[in-house]
């Protein structure tokens, strides 16, 4: 009960599960996230200091691909995004999301379908929709290129190679 009332509104639940959301990510030792863009590349994150101990492909049901400036997921019904889940330190992940170019990505709970078919809960930064601007080719490319090296489906690929030539667009 919230002020009174028997059920919290939209904006107050959904405030709720953000910050427990932040709260967990601060008590945990590792914890799993959900990468869709340029991180799903391990080398990169090593490079940034990121070390995750585990990565598994998989996908996340009911977000779109959007790519702007950089990447983001964006809640569309009947949509599909495939990504890498690693399990991270928080402070790693902290550290990352701190610099200029994704400080503006807020962490939400996904439920990610792993290729063996098991799910599993992560945390996934996105860029909020009054965020979302530009395009970027070069980006759109190398995010192919990535994706194509984690081995997933050409018909996601042939999305993210439209996202190349198009300019970006909610969907």
């Amino acid at each position: 009960m919230l002020n009174g009332c028997n059920r919290p509104d939209a904006i107050i639940a959904k405030a709720f599960k953000h910050a427990c959301l932040a709260a967990f990510i601060e008590s945990a030792s590792r914890m799993n996230v959900f990468f869709y863009g340029l991180f799903m590349d391990e080398a990169l994150l090593g490079r940034k200091g990121v070390s995750p101990t585990q990565a598994e492909v998989g996908y996340v049901d009911g977000f779109q691909l959007h790519i702007g400036e950089r990447a983001t997921l964006v809640r569309s019904t009947g949509a599909r995004s495939y990504g890498v889940m690693m399990t991270v330190s928080p402070d790693a992940v902290k550290e990352l999301y701190a610099e200029s170019s994704v400080a503006d990505y807020v962490p939400e709970s996904v439920s990610v379908e792993l290729t063996d078919g098991s799910k599993a809960e992560a945390a996934c930064y996105n860029l909020p929709a009054d965020k979302l601007t530009g395009t970027n080719a070069a980006y759109a490319e190398a995010l192919c290129e990535v994706a194509a090296g984690l081995g997933l489906p050409e018909a996601y690929l042939a999305e993210i190679r439209r996202a190349a030539v198009e300019p970006a667009k909610a969907r």
